[in-house]
């Protein structure tokens, strides 16, 4: 049996919620296109996302470990997959649009440059002059124009939705500039599903790899309301934390946070009255989120995390040193152009000097940052 695009947009009618947004109301492209036969408009979407060039250099990019630090941490490809998993698991309880949760998800941080948050960094000061640098909008960027994968237009023509999510991400340390996307609406609902399911994810694993790095232990965390509700929801009392009893409290972590998320969400909704994607863009606040109870503990888990991890000595060195290898790239092929590949030289026509050198960088894993930095300064290394 042949499943069409059409009984696929039907489903879509019958089993969504009215305020899901449906594919076959979709906006449109900014390059009209025939969609095809088997696919919905979202669900092309997220195929074009994950076979792009900046999705699979994802796999090279620090998460909060430099990749040669060990094959066992998140990498930023390893964190995004799993942001799109919890999002779709939170769209599915929502009644909501599955594939486009998932298109913005894995497309979230295509924009993020080597060393993680210590490159964006680095790079917005540099290009503090030539309007700056964040990774929402080179997500955007990416996917409206540096992807070069079809002969008639720039970038991969997703739907205004897909990019409306992309724009509108939003978390605890990400600020959205939406001036060209309806700015004075909020987030549509699969949009704001995409901005917890990364803030969740985030805090889950991160907590997961610091323990097994051995950056922060069980005493760091001890004492904190969710780590005492998730130690007793398993039945451990503390003591030596092996690979099982670590996998488990992240589990149940994981579990919990969705779990409050869903029905905190699910109450807010109902008490809006929103019977539309629009009726919910249109309130003055986000409806997707926690009780204001665990949210205050959610906070609590952070700050431990910020202040015990994150600030740690060892990856306060790391940033350190990306943030001066990235400033050292990109001060040397502004002074000499011509140490950029053909590819990169050729842009600065379009779009100046300074922002085809970010463009350049920002793109780069953190081994190929590594590995340019050795050819252009350590004369032992061949060019």
């Amino acid at each position: 049996m042949l499943i069409s695009r059409r009984q696929l947009e039907e489903n879509e009618f019958k089993t969504l919620a009215p305020y899901g947004l449906k594919s076959r109301d979709s906006r449109g492209r900014a390059y009209p296109e025939d969609e095809p036969r088997d696919r919905t408009a979202f669900q092309r979407d997220r195929d074009r996302i994950l076979h792009t060039t900046a999705f699979r250099r994802l796999e090279y990019k620090t998460q909060v470990f430099v990749n040669y630090e060990g094959d066992y941490y998140r990498t930023r490809l390893t964190h995004t997959l799993e942001v799109a998993q919890i999002g779709r698991s939170i769209a599915r309880a929502l009644g909501v649009n599955e594939d486009l949760v998932e298109a913005i998800c894995l497309a979230h941080d295509l924009g993020h440059p080597p060393f993680g948050h210590s490159g964006e960094v680095a790079l917005n000061k540099l290009m503090a002059d030539h309007n700056g640098f964040d990774h929402n909008k080179q997500s955007l960027r990416i996917v409206t124009k540096l992807e070069r994968r079809y002969p008639d237009f720039p970038g991969l023509n997703l739907t205004w939705e897909t990019r409306e999510g992309i724009v509108k991400h939003e978390t605890e340390y990400d600020i959205a500039d939406a001036s060209d996307y309806n700015p004075d609406l909020r987030g549509h609902l699969e949009a704001q599903i995409a901005n917890v399911a990364d803030e969740l994810a985030y805090t889950a694993h991160d907590l997961d790899d610091g323990l097994r790095s051995g950056l922060i232990t069980t005493a760091t965390v001890d004492g904190s309301a969710l780590w005492e509700q998730i130690k007793a929801s398993i039945g451990w009392a503390g003591g030596l934390l092996d690979d099982l009893t670590r996998h488990r409290l992240i589990r149940r972590l994981i579990g919990l946070e969705v779990s409050n998320l869903v029905e905190a969400t699910s109450a807010r909704i109902e008490a809006g009255g929103a019977q539309s994607a629009l009726d919910l863009q249109k309130l003055d606040h986000n409806v997707v989120g926690w009780p204001d109870d665990f949210k205050t503990n959610n906070r609590e888990l952070k700050s431990l995390l910020y202040n015990n991890m994150y600030r740690h000595y060892r990856v306060v060195r790391m940033a350190t040193k990306a943030e001066k290898f990235i400033s050292e790239l990109f001060h040397a092929y502004v002074a000499e152009p011509a140490q950029l590949p053909p590819s990169a030289r050729k842009r600065v026509d379009e779009v100046g000097l300074h922002r085809a050198v970010c463009d350049y960088v920002a793109g780069m894993t953190d081994r190929y940052a590594l590995d340019e930095h050795a050819k252009l300064f350590d004369p032992h290394e061949r060019p």
